[in-house]
This record gives structure tokens, sequence and C-alpha cells, in this order.
């Protein structure tokens, strides 16, 4: 799993607790360099290596977060070696606007994907086919659209490796039976004065000349 400063914690740790249940796979978080990767916040992780010990991968997953649309507009020696690695790996799976990193790296292009609805438009910017779906898959690509979606993104891969019935006890481990208080969590459902509000707090990140 790849970090940077600024991921999304939750984008990382969902899939994290899944994939390490995984057998036969040696897990690792990878980062710049090896050591540890903020979010900006209280949450840090350490990296066990860096990308330049990593040559090849059988899965590699790239989590979200706010630098995730940045380095795609800009270019990151994070979104080269993404290309570099995609061709050795069985699956490459993004997590939100990871989504955005793998399109910049020139992998979703033709390709159905999905990622956080304030950042679907900018998929199609990258030559991928926006979904507005929980997960896509097209081959060995996996997309999971925003931070909690990650979850369901590990359940799905868990079924594709190892079956459902792996990928059954994988869910009821964690509870995974989610019940949310409001029908707030797709700007579909939002009321749209929400919707707004939160668009206009990225536009104010993300937009800051507009």
């Amino acid at each position: 799993m790849l970090l940077y400063p600024g991921f999304t914690p939750l984008d990382a740790i969902g899939p994290y607790h899944a994939l390490t249940q995984f057998p036969g796979y040696e897990f690792s978080f990878v980062a710049h360099e090896a050591g540890p990767v903020s979010d900006g916040s209280a949450t840090v992780i350490q990296a066990q290596k860096s990308i330049s010990e990593i040559d090849s991968v059988d899965i590699l997953v790239v989590p979200g977060g706010l630098p995730a649309i940045t380095m795609s507009r800009t270019g990151d020696r994070l979104i080269d070696w993404i290309a570099k690695i995609h061709p050795t790996t069985e699956w490459t799976i993004s997590v939100c606007t990871g989504a955005l990193m793998l399109g910049a790296a020139g992998i979703l292009k033709g390709v159905p994907a999905t990622t956080h609805w304030y950042s679907h438009t900018e998929l199609s910017d990258y030559g991928a086919i926006p979904r507005d779906e929980r997960v896509v898959e097209s081959g060995k690509i996996m997309t999971a659209a925003g931070v909690s979606a990650g979850i369901d993104m590990s359940l799905v891969l868990a079924e594709r490796i190892f079956g459902r019935a792996f990928a059954e006890k994988m869910q009821l481990d964690m509870e995974y039976d989610p019940k949310p208080p409001f029908n707030a969590g797709h700007p579909r459902s939002a009321p749209q004065e929400v919707v707004s509000q939160l668009e206009s707090l990225f536009d104010s990140v993300l937009k800051p000349n507009t």
C-alpha cells in the first residue's frame, strides 16, 4: 500500500485490516522513503519500504487524500512509480481520489472507474470512463469510491482471490454491517445545502483562484 503525506487514514486502514489477513501475501506500506508518514493531523503510519526498493508487487493499493488530487494534476515521482509497477501487478487498486493517481499514471485510459464524488468528473481528464458505483472492476484494475468504499473494495477483492466464503468470514470478523444514521452518504440523497457546503469547502482548498 502506497502512502504519502496527507493520505486519508480510513482509505488506508480499512483495506489494511482486510489485506493483512490474506494468506500467502506479505503486506507492506511503502512511501517516498521508509519511515513515518503523517496524514497531516494525528495519524502516523510507518512505511516499511521506500519505492526505490520495490520493483514489482502482486497487489498495489493506492489510497486517496487531497494531495492525491494535486499530485495527479502537477506530477510526482509517486505517479511515475505507479506507472512502472502496474505492469507487474495481479491487481492494481485505488480508494477514493487514489484513482486520480492511477489516471495520471496513464493506466485508466478507456477504463471504467470510480472515485470520490467530488472528483468524479476529473476522472475523464485522464481518459477514464466515470462510473457512479461503490466499486468498479475492469480487468485487474479495481477502483473504490470515497473513503468508506475501501472496505467494500477489500471484500470484493477477497472474494475474487479466495472465494465468497472467505470474504463473508472477513466481513463478519469486521462486523461490517453498516446502517448509517442519515441518508446523506452521496449527493444523490444528501440535502442540497449540505452538498453545496461541502463542495464549497473542497473548492476553497483545491480551486483557490475560483
